[in-house]
């Protein structure tokens, strides 16, 4: 059988190119970079190279990228350090102050948790607002602008959401920002996003973005997995997490993967130049499938809005149905597709992103994430469609969910 992937935003397969540019760094040119002999000098070239090719696709220099072990740990570095650092700074002010999105990744969401957690059981360390978004999934500004302190140390906003894809508007909440440091006369509170899923779609120009720090992943571009950075601007102080060495800064201690590294600065360069074309290409197959799904199932709800979305990403929501059942009896047709988060797929828990758009429980619990990638074509796309509709109207007839209709309004 031939199996349709459409879960991209989960990860990707490796690009021929990235693979090839990797292939000497295992077993030829496999030298330690803190060696000082030719075959550590030759690794250590091959991460500067690097540094600056991934420099150079976001904007920045080279000694603002910090290469990490994937978006998770940069979420988590960017996060604590950034707090840990500063976290004196403004406590004379009153207990150092977050802010964050409703609709984040877990790495981020998880990460800001356990910093409310510290302290004594009656009393904690740090303070954390949320901040939540409109019916399309969008973050609205002026409701951050509210919850802006004196004492806010951190803004951590994604710019393009790994569930319903919705993108951003961080150059605008960096202006609101940027005016609260100058009335303020701090160099506080950072802005930081989680960029994950932007590579292939959006413009990563640290400058045009605005952004204080940016956490980048390779297993979402067609690179190696378990490697990614973290942008870093100038003049940004973080603490390190983990201790050893003295690689990368002293921020993310240990011999370097120096293969993995250098496949992921040629998928970030690759991403960045083929994004226009590519997102072209994607968006005509994504409203085709979203019209696809609106004209041949009925209580379906889009997630998000259609506009501001990226072009890879169909989120949509059936009535009376479990999303967990509708991903394994496509996949049985041999097609591939998530509830949301690969990184929670295993819970039972209902999408939290899905949740904050306040749609009612029995969507949350229906949603399902298809997303494209570089090998989706229209024949795949159709034959989704062709399966999708037998799939919902089967399990719609033996599902224990409240089926009645009427509760539901079809709509995007």
């Amino acid at each position: 059988m031939k199996r349709i992937y459409l879960d991209h935003a989960s990860t990707t397969y490796l690009d021929l190119i990235v693979k090839k540019t990797m292939d000497s760094f295992w077993i030829e040119n496999f030298g330690n970079p803190s060696a000082i002999h030719e075959e550590g000098r030759v690794a250590k070239k091959a991460l500067s190279d690097a540094r600056l090719s991934v420099a150079n696709s976001l904007g920045a220099h080279s000694d603002e990228i910090v290469f990490t072990g994937g978006g998770t740990q940069g979420d988590n570095l960017a996060i604590l350090g950034v707090v840990n650092a500063y976290k004196a700074l403004r406590s004379a002010q009153g207990k150092p102050h977050i802010i964050t999105s409703k609709i984040e990744h877990h790495a981020v969401l998880h990460t800001v948790s356990a910093l409310q957690k510290e302290g004594l059981p009656d009393q904690t360390y740090f303070e954390t607002s949320y901040v939540g978004v409109d019916k399309d999934g969008v973050v609205d500004p002026r409701q951050l602008k509210e919850l802006l302190r004196p004492e806010t140390i951190l803004v951590s906003i994604m710019l393009a959401n790994n569930e319903i894809g919705m993108i951003q508007p961080i150059p605008e909440i960096i202006k609101i920002i940027r005016a609260h440091r100058k009335k303020h006369g701090a160099e506080t509170p950072f802005l930081h996003t989680d960029a994950v899923q932007a590579p292939s779609y959006i413009d990563l120009n640290v400058l045009k973005l605005g952004v204080d720090l940016m956490t980048v992943n390779g297993s979402k571009i067609y690179g190696p997995k378990g490697i990614g950075a973290l942008y870093v601007r100038r003049g940004v102080r973080i603490s390190p997490l983990f201790f050893g060495g003295g690689q990368e800064k002293g921020l993310n201690p240990g011999t370097e993967n120096v293969p993995a590294i250098v496949g992921f600065a040629k998928a970030l360069e690759l991403a960045q130049k083929n994004r226009e074309k590519e997102s072209k290409r994607l968006l005509k197959l994504r409203d085709y499938f979203i019209d696809g799904i609106f004209k041949n199932v009925s209580g379906t709800v889009l997630n998000g809005s259609q506009e501001k979305r990226l072009p890879n990403n169909v989120n949509v929501s059936f009535s009376g149905v479990e999303g967990e059942a509708i991903i394994l009896y496509l996949d049985a047709k041999g097609v591939a597709c998530s509830t949301g988060s690969a990184c929670s797929s295993d819970s039972l828990e209902v999408s939290h992103v899905i949740r904050a758009l306040k749609r009612p429980y029995e969507y949350a619990h229906g949603s399902v994430r298809f997303t494209l990638g570089k090998r989706t074509k229209k024949e795949d796309i159709d034959y989704v469609l062709k399966v999708l509709p037998d799939i919902i109207k089967k399990l719609r007839s033996i599902s224990a969910l409240d089926n009645d209709k009427s509760r539901y309004k079809k709509g995007r």
